[in-house]
Order: structure tokens, then C-alpha cells, then sequence
């Protein structure tokens, strides 16, 4: 198979579903208003209901679809940065059957690909180029809208709904893809990062951790990640919704709570030694997302994100970064919790972190839970 960069310079002559089982606070809260409208609970948090995801979801009720419609994998677009440095990109290059093209934005779309005149447009752009490109869409590539295929997940892609819903492409014909449950190696191929927490009471097999995907292109991107081995789900948008700000949450949280240590430490130990902290934050935004985003996530939440550190996290450095902030630590709903945003200006002030950015406020508060230091400064080992 040619590879993505010999194909690159031969080409550079073309110009919240209703579930079973809902999430259950481990301690009761008596809701009230205030007289701005704002619900207070017990927590000391203020949540608003979004009155378009709620009407999103009642509209979809609404449909009585059932059945999830999925095409087969084809010839597709890829586009990518100018410098080629994705490795998206090169996974779905390597992932595909060595017929796709490969371009940059805004170079003049193919009529059709291989007799087929419909598409995947594979958008590959790191998360904080993605504004730029949607705002600045030529006509050709605004008829294909429905086309795109966008990417969330991890510390490569982050949690971008906030700037998908700025343009309006959040709905159910947009493709979106979960990619936490692979990983790309060194040499540019998959591997499946899935990991199988036991069984439930009717013996089926519990999987956390999963590629998921929703939208039009849902299938077409399913059977490529399966035929390389790696399991991609398709889900409604709804349920995929669920399982993206599942994994946001995850990342945004273990990754902030291992980072404010005087050492260094990784994902895995965060979930070993630090259980309390990330499991009092994880709590608490499951609260958050019911009132901010109209979601409620899955029961066995807490399982499968500590499942998932433990199996996987051993080797990867917990870590921030200033560009990845508004797309995984400075998102809309984490900012709303006063514990996170004590960790988030303690890792500023105390360690240098996110220097240059301007952090929202926080209310500080004598008896703070919040933990400093390394595993052994806590007493912890």
C-alpha cells in the first residue's frame, strides 16, 4: 500500500435517549430557585436547564426512529492540515483500501469518487482550526455539509460540541466519531483499546472505552475501524452524546488531578490513589450535564472510567497543554463546578500551567477537599 505521503505529492498536481437505567446521586439534593432563576442544589452549583437540547431530545422522541441506517465504507476525502502533520489523517489513510484522496481545506471537491457522486469528507483539522474552517466554507463545501465527518476524544481531539453547535452542525445527519478506543502506534496502524469489565447479570459482556459513531457516515467509518480489528459502535446521536461527554469528563478530570502533583504521575495512578477526588468531580458533573446539557449518563459511569484508567492510563503521562484548554479543560460544563476551577487556578498559580490564560473566577472556601502534593505528600501510597 502506497503510503500517505508518496500519495500526497502524487496528488499535489489537483488543485439523550430515554434509558433503562438512569444515573443515581449517592447523596440526595433538595433543589431550589433563586430569584434569578438559577436552581441551587445543596452542592452550591447553579444549573440551567438548555431548553434546545431538551427540545433536540423531545423532537427525536417525536420521530420513532428505531433502526440505525449504515452505509458501507468507500473511496472518501481526508482532509488535512497544510503541514500533514494528523494522525488521524494517516490512520484513515492506513485503515482504508488506499483509494481515498487526500487533500487540504478549501481545495476544490471531486464531483465523484470512484461512480459514487455522495461521500465521506473525513475533516482531520486539530480542534482549535475547526471554527476557522466551518466559518470560512466555500459554497461546494457547504452543499456537503452532511458530508463531514468530525472527530472527538482523548487529548488529540478533545470535546468540540461547543463550536460544532456555534455553526449549527450538531443534528443527526452529522457524522461525529468517538476515537478514545483506538490508538495509533508508531507505525501508523491501529490498535483496539476496548477494555471488557466482566459481564452483567444476563451474562453480556461489559466493554468500556469503545469507539463509537453517530450520523450519516456512521457505518461507513464503522466498517473501516472493523475490518483493522478495532470495534466502532453506531449509535443514535443522542446515545453517542452520552458517551462523548463520558469520555470528556474522564480526560478532563484524571488528567487535571494528575497534573497538580510536585511529580509526575500517569492516568492509572490517578485512578488507584486518587479515587476520592476524581470520584467526588465525576459526581458532581453528572449532576451538571442533567441541568446544562440535558444528558444523563449511563449507570456503571464510575466503572467504566476507572476500568478504562486502570487497564490502559499506566503508560500515559497525566498532562495539559494551552491549546487543548478550551476543548477539554476549560469547557462549558467543567468550568461550572468551584472545586474544578480551584484545581484549575491552583495549577496555574502553584505550578505554571495554562500560563496566558485567562481562568474564570472561583469562589474559595476555608474547607476545601481539594488535595495537593505527590502520592506520598498525601500519605497515600
Amino acid at each position: 500500500m502506497a503510503t500517505l505521503s508518496r500519495t500526497l505529492l502524487c496528488m499535489a498536481s489537483l488543485a439523550v435517549s430515554a434509558s433503562a437505567f438512569m444515573v443515581q446521586p449517592r447523596h440526595t439534593a433538595t433543589t431550589t430557585t433563586s430569584t434569578n432563576g438559577a436552581r441551587t442544589t445543596p452542592l452550591h452549583m447553579a444549573t440551567w436547564s438548555d431548553s434546545k437540547a431538551v427540545k433536540e431530545y423531545q423532537e427525536f422522541l417525536d420521530t420513532g426512529n428505531q433502526d440505525i441506517e449504515r452505509r458501507r465504507d468507500q473511496p472518501s476525502v481526508i482532509l488535512m492540515t497544510p503541514d500533514g502533520a494528523s494522525e488521524m489523517a494517516e490512520a484513515l489513510w492506513g485503515m482504508g483500501m488506499g483509494d481515498d484522496i487526500v487533500m487540504q481545506p478549501f481545495d476544490s471537491l471531486p464531483a465523484e469518487i470512484d461512480g459514487n457522486y455522495e461521500y465521506p469528507i473525513y475533516v482531520t483539522l486539530p480542534p482549535w482550526q475547526i471554527a476557522e474552517f466551518i466559518r470560512n466554507l466555500p459554497p461546494e463545501y457547504l452543499q456537503r455539509a452532511d458530508d463531514f465527518v468530525f472527530f472527538s476524544g482523548g487529548l488529540n481531539h478533545g470535546n468540540i460540541e461547543d463550536v460544532l453547535k456555534d455553526f449549527g452542525f450538531c443534528r443527526d445527519s452529522m457524522t461525529q466519531v468517538l476515537t478514545s478506543g483506538l490508538r495509533v502506534t508508531e507505525l501508523k496502524t491501529v490498535v483496539d483499546t476496548g477494555v471488557q469489565l466482566g459481564f452483567a447479570g444476563n451474562e453480556e459482556e461489559k466493554w468500556a472505552g469503545r469507539c463509537t459513531a453517530c450520523g450519516k457516515w456512521n457505518g461507513a467509518i464503522a466498517e473501516r475501524m472493523e475490518r483493522n480489528n478495532v470495534i466502532c459502535k453506531t449509535d443514535f446521536y443522542r446515545e453517542w452524546r452520552r458517551q462523548m461527554w463520558e469520555d470528556s469528563l474522564a480526560t478532563g478530570i484524571f488528567h487535571l488531578l494528575g497534573a497538580v502533583r510536585e511529580e509526575p504521575t500517569s492516568i492509572q495512578n490517578v485512578a488507584n490513589y486518587y479515587y476520592e477526588e476524581a470520584s467526588d468531580l465525576l459526581w458532581e458533573m453528572s449532576s451538571q450535564l442533567r441541568g446544562w446539557k440535558a444528558i444523563t449518563l449511563m449507570f456503571g459511569f464510575e466503572e467504566r472510567m476507572f476500568g478504562v484508567a486502570e487497564a490502559n492510563g499506566g503508560d500515559i503521562a497525566c498532562q495539559v497543554n494551552n491549546e487543548m484548554y478550551p476543548f477539554i479543560w476549560g469547557n462549558s460544563l467543567l468550568i461550572q463546578s468551584n472545586l474544578y476551577l480551584e484545581y484549575l487556578n491552583y495549577a496555574q498559580q502553584s505550578l505554571g500551567l495554562f500560563q496566558g490564560i485567562q481562568l474564570p473566577e472561583y469562589q474559595q472556601e476555608e474547607n476545601s477537599i481539594m488535595r495537593k502534593g505527590n502520592l506520598r505528600a498525601d500519605g497515600v501510597v
